[in-house]
């Protein structure tokens, strides 16, 4: 009973994972193709955000890996490919995002988004991309 149990509720995990590695996908890169396609004066505005950290040094750069981070990680992040680092980086950016709005004074409220992101891009990191993914290949 027990065995039958398991083997249900195990039988479209893989499936599952396949629809939120998708989803979340397709919507970071939402998210990061214009910031991307934005150009430098772009990144420099995402990347000031580097500053609630102390870094106050090239935030151009930093903006351009925040937008290489939501398109070419969400990309990442559908396919299965590179799942895990694809998810770091996607999580670094996130926890950037929500200590920004949380500085801005947003509250919990504005970065709710940003929390919720970096905590199911923690979560994957755990549970890995499974079979129906290019890494699970």
């Amino acid at each position: 009973m027990k065995t039958a149990v398991l083997s249900s509720l195990t039988r479209y995990r893989d499936a599952g994972l396949l629809l939120l590695r998708l989803g979340l996908g397709a919507m970071m890169v939402f998210h990061g193709l214009p910031k991307l396609l934005g150009g430098p004066e772009r990144w420099e505005g995402v990347g000031g955000a580097m500053g609630n950290l102390g870094i106050e040094l090239a935030p151009t750069f930093w903006g351009l890996m925040a937008a290489c981070s939501e398109t070419i990680g969400g990309v990442l992040l559908a396919l299965g490919l590179l799942f895990r680092p694809a998810c770091l980086f996607l999580l670094a950016t996130m926890s950037v995002a929500a200590i920004h709005h949380l500085s801005r004074g947003d509250g919990l409220g504005g970065a709710a988004e940003a929390v919720e992101l970096g905590i199911v891009f923690l979560a994957l990191l755990f549970v890995g991309p499974g079979r129906l993914s290019v890494d699970g290949k």
